[in-house]
């Protein structure tokens, strides 16, 4: 076991992030340390996503690369995990096409990982092992976390909308909450490390059903000692409550920032969606959200594309984003997911009408950013410090309480700190801001 080294490939969402930060944490308890070059590692792990078709192209062929490392060193063991692996398509495709490939998992099962492993390396053989249901979240799982000031608390599993275009219901299974004393006592933990940020996870945390109520939960994280601020992903807005509306404008540490993904603007297309609202309806948790927070910072999800949509429907779109006014917005176009009721939809739309409508809506969005971005001038915002700039290293980052990144010159001693910044330059897609000497 000496020296032995793993990397972890995550493709996908928060949640998978969190996942992997799991797999991380049982490793390093079997004495293995993190190899930053996955092909060198001796045990290399392939956490899946199968939300976007570009997810699965970009997993094959990271898988690909392995074929040659692992001809070159037999004793490397290749797992692979995550929603995809939920898929009998995908398990038939790694069987028939990869076999290099030596333990395959699904996202029910994590907890298992040890054991798995350790029959692989102790036998050498191959195995398959998905669950198709889930059990009761586990606790007490080991972790690695990737920062020691953020963090992501999972709160709840699965999903049981059942969304005409979405794979989640099928990939994580039915919602299963975890009971609200260890989420605390996990965030309490955190906070004695030195946590200052939680991201609470959920496919939908408005359906949280651990025995109290997502803002009843809420309400209770915020008496949380050390915690400086709290982040929640993904709301579904049909299940949004006006107790949690609320808590934007009463809680100390909820930060002012919300993703609610409205997917369409025609009432027609959410209904096919089985999204259970309609354009009204969403626009009125918009209001009520600014007014119980005048400064919250909206952000949302668009699929352009889906199966039917007129020049009418996107029309819609259009309209209610600009009734909306996102601060940001992740625009999709819509692709089809093996397993979902609208894959089998007949009108599918045009790739060319799919891509000029994507185009049309991004220039909608870039409007009403830099508008948003121009409001930032010369405001001084507390941000807490990431790291190094990807675009210039030799610069910091950080996030504001609206989710909003912001570079700056700075000491990395300044890492992991909650600091006041001036925005000295404010751009549709980036803040540049100073430190203000306290």
């Amino acid at each position: 076991m000496a020296n032995k080294t793993y990397h972890i490939v995550t493709f996908g969402c928060q949640m998978n992030e969190r996942d992997s930060e799991t797999l991380a944490g049982m490793l390093e308890d079997l004495g293995y340390t993190y190899c930053p070059e996955f092909k060198a590692a001796d045990v290399c792990i392939l956490n899946t996503c199968s939300v976007r078709e570009n997810a699965d192209k970009r997993f094959y062929g990271v898988l690909g690369q392995l074929k040659n490392p692992h001809e070159e060193n037999p004793g490397r063991i290749v797992c692979v995990c995550g929603c995809m692996m939920q898929q009998q398509i995908h398990i038939d495709t790694l069987k028939a096409k990869y076999p290099w490939v030596d333990l395959v998992f699904g996202t029910h099962n994590i907890a298992e990982f040890p054991k798995l492993y350790a029959n692989v390396a102790e036998q050498h053989a191959k195995i398959v092992d998905v669950w198709q249901d889930g059990e009761a979240i586990a606790e007490g799982l080991p972790a690695k976390r990737e920062y020691p000031f953020k963090a992501y608390v999972s709160i709840m599993q699965g999903c049981n909308n059942f969304c005409t275009y979405c794979i989640v219901p099928y990939t994580r299974g039915r919602e299963r909450s975890r009971a609200p004393q260890p989420i605390l006592e996990e965030i309490k933990c955190l906070a004695a490390g030195g946590t200052k940020e939680i991201m609470l996870l959920g496919q939908n945390v408005n359906s949280y059903a651990g025995g109290i109520s997502f803002a009843q939960l809420l309400k209770e994280i915020d008496k949380i000692e050390g915690i400086e601020r709290v982040r929640f992903m993904t709301s579904h807005p049909k299940d949004i409550s006006d107790e949690l509306i609320e808590c934007f404008g009463s809680l100390k540490h909820l930060c002012h920032q919300i993703h609610l993904p409205v997917q369409a603007g025609s009432d027609r297309v959410l209904k096919r969606m089985n999204r259970h609202y309609d354009s009204a309806k969403y626009l009125e948790i918009i209001r009520k959200l600014r007014k119980a927070c005048p400064d919250i910072a909206i952000s949302t999800d668009i699929i352009v594309g889906f199966p039917g949509e007129t020049e009418e429907d996107f029309m819609s779109t259009l309209d209610l984003v600009r009734q909306a006014e996102y601060d940001s917005a992740f625009t999709f176009i819509y692709s089809v997911r093996h397993g979902t009721p609208a894959e089998k939809y007949e009108d599918q739309v045009p790739e060319d009408v799919k891509h000029e409508r994507f185009n049309r809506l991004v220039d909608v969005i870039h409007e009403i950013q830099e508008k948003k971005a121009a409001a930032y001038q010369d405001a001084v915002l507390p941000v807490l410090i990431e790291g190094p700039s990807k675009t210039d290293p030799s610069m910091l980052t950080g996030r504001t309480e609206s989710n909003k990144t912001v570079d700056l010159p700075g000491d990395p001693s300044l890492i992991g700190k909650i600091v006041p910044v001036k925005i000295v330059k404010a751009q549709t897609f980036s803040l540049y801001g100073k430190l203000i000497e306290q």
